[in-house]
């Protein structure tokens, strides 16, 4: 406990001269609510809580921000979306009824875009942390993001295919209406066929728990990747079946496969993984030991990362996202939404993820980095390999 407390007080009195209200808190400070709009149940349950888990440990470190020459507790709303995009607009509803000054999330590119609207009405900006998709952004004011796009993500992906595993030919599976799934997988094909090969793409419908039709038809076509950025839960599915049914052919996967459950899912297996991400284990000391102690410490953070302390990049990404919120809040000079969606502009923080700076014309993030990682099976962990950068 002793070596968790000293971590914490060194990384705050970092950020602290960045971010946070530093040494000057109130006896009654004035009060700000960030919320937090992720999934904590449904297909992307898990990631969402993984992607909240940096945020809180964020707030655990700063729980105060300095705006307008006040000091300002931050409060945290955290709702459930449910993975659902019928349920988006009630969850962004109850943030609304919070009175968030800005709110951050989601994980899923398909429920962001569902929520959206309900935060435009509102006035009230949103920062998505992981949600690829270049829809989520396009042509509104409200809706920033901190991680790179799908286009990106998918070109890489398919080089990776091509050039690293030498494959003329790929599989490619997404579930039917998933704007994340179906961006990305399309994002893939266009690059692979550019690139001169040959793609089988099937769509799975909602619910689907059995996917031995899908990993036997990429068999029988002779593909030489499996690719399918699907939900956790799809992943652990289709890592059983590519097991059960002994294929060969190495699986591809964008941000949503790197998590310890999946290499849970895959430890021990002959099953043969590669996922690109914003983070990779390893790349900030101090925030990995922070993070970890932190879990550590409290076994229901613990357990919503899954049960271990493998560093997800959507929790180094949540935690970031953090930080550039209280940025935008700073700047702004005051908790208005309105005046803090004006702000978010012109933001730049470095994060433990990278530098974060917004373009002008969607507010995406000027990213130009993807991490590529490679399931060890063997132990259980993630191996990093060559980052891909493209100016």
């Amino acid at each position: 406990m002793k070596k968790f407390l000293a971590i914490v007080l060194s990384l705050c009195m970092v950020l602290a001269l960045v971010a946070c209200g530093g040494a000057k808190e109130e006896a009654k400070a004035d009060t700000v609510t960030i919320g937090v709009f992720e999934p904590a149940s449904g297909d992307n349950g898990a990631g969402g809580k993984q992607e909240t888990l940096g945020v809180q440990y964020a707030n655990s470190l700063c729980p105060t921000v300095e705006i307008g020459g006040k000091t300002y507790n931050v409060v945290l709303k955290i709702v459930d979306n449910e993975s659902a995009d019928d349920k988006a607009p009630s969850a962004a509803a109850e943030l609304v009824s919070a009175g968030c000054s800005i709110v951050l999330g989601s994980y899923g590119s398909s429920v962001s875009r569902a929520g959206g609207p309900t935060f435009d009405a509102a006035n009230i900006p949103v920062m998505g942390i992981t949600c690829t998709n270049p829809a989520v952004t396009e042509g509104n004011k409200y809706y920033f993001r901190i991680c790179f796009l799908d286009p990106f993500q998918g070109t890489v992906l398919a080089n990776y295919a091509i050039k690293d595993l030498g494959v003329t030919k790929a599989y490619c599976l997404n579930k039917l209406g998933d704007d994340y799934s179906g961006g990305l997988v399309n994002y893939f094909i266009e690059a692979f066929e550019a690139a001169g090969g040959e793609v089988v793409h099937e769509e799975f419908p909602e619910g689907s728990m059995d996917f031995t039709s899908y990993v036997a038809k990429a068999k029988a076509e002779d593909c030489g990747v499996f690719f399918s950025p699907v939900s956790i839960e799809a992943a652990q599915l289709i890592i059983d079946q590519a097991v059960a049914q002994n294929a060969e052919f190495p699986i591809l996967a964008g941000d949503t496969w790197d998590s310890g459950v999946v290499l849970q899912a895959a430890k021990g297996k002959n099953v043969d993984i590669t996922v690109t991400t914003f983070y990779p284990e390893g790349a900030n000391a101090d925030f990995d030991a922070g993070f970890k102690a932190w879990l550590e410490a409290d076994s229901a953070m613990l357990a919503n990362n899954g049960g271990d302390t493998t560093i997800s990049a959507v929790s180094a990404m949540g935690y970031d996202a953090y930080f550039v919120a209280l940025e935008a809040l700073q700047a702004a000079g005051t908790t208005d939404s309105a005046k803090v969606m004006e702000a978010l502009w012109n933001v730049q923080f470095e994060g433990v993820s990278g530098p974060i700076a917004f373009d002008q014309v969607n507010g995406d993030a000027i990213r130009t980095t993807a991490y590529v990682k490679h399931a060890n099976t063997d132990n259980g962990t993630w191996d990093a390999l060559p980052a891909v950068s493209v100016e």
